[in-house]
């Protein structure tokens, strides 16, 4: 009899988190934006080369240069929705190379002093579950990236 082990099991991953930014939607908007593309940064501060065309079916994925007249890179997804300043999602197989499909929702509030941004990552696909155990504190690190940018901006512009 065939058996199955856990990488040839579906999983489900379901992520909620949000954070309280002190900055205009518009600037947390702006800075969501910038963490998703060329402002991307590793944990350990490192540059992260990302590239997102903010536009319904754009492209959002890892730049990893050229060599030889080749392109090389990595396609995490597409621009599904984007509403600026309130609402951006993406669908594509995020940082999954396996059999795998991912939904992001970046929701964007106004509160007083700020803007509360509300992200689900939902996904389902062959997930090592070292990937689900790992990817709320990888999540965690962009909206702390987000927020720090955003409220950065925020000061700046007085």
């Amino acid at each position: 009899m065939p058996t199955t082990t856990d990488s040839e099991t579906i999983h489900t991953l379901d992520i909620r988190q949000d954070i309280f930014i002190a900055a205009l939607p518009e600037i947390a908007f702006e800075a969501l934006l910038e963490e998703l593309g060329p402002g991307s940064v590793m944990p350990d501060g490192k540059p992260f080369p990302m590239k997102i065309e903010p536009w319904p079916g754009g492209r959002w994925y890892r730049d990893l240069g050229e060599t030889g007249g080749h392109k090389y890179g990595h396609l995490w997804g597409h621009v599904q929705v984007i509403k600026a300043p309130t609402l951006l999602e993406l669908t594509g197989p995020m940082p999954m190379s396996y059999p795998a499909i991912n939904h992001l929702q970046y929701s964007l509030t106004a509160e007083a002093g700020g803007t509360r941004l509300a992200f689900i990552h939902r996904a389902l696909g062959l997930i090592p579950q070292e990937h689900r155990e790992g990817m709320p504190k990888g999540w965690e690190h962009k909206l702390n990236r987000i927020k720090s940018v955003a409220e950065q901006k925020a000061k700046t512009r007085g």
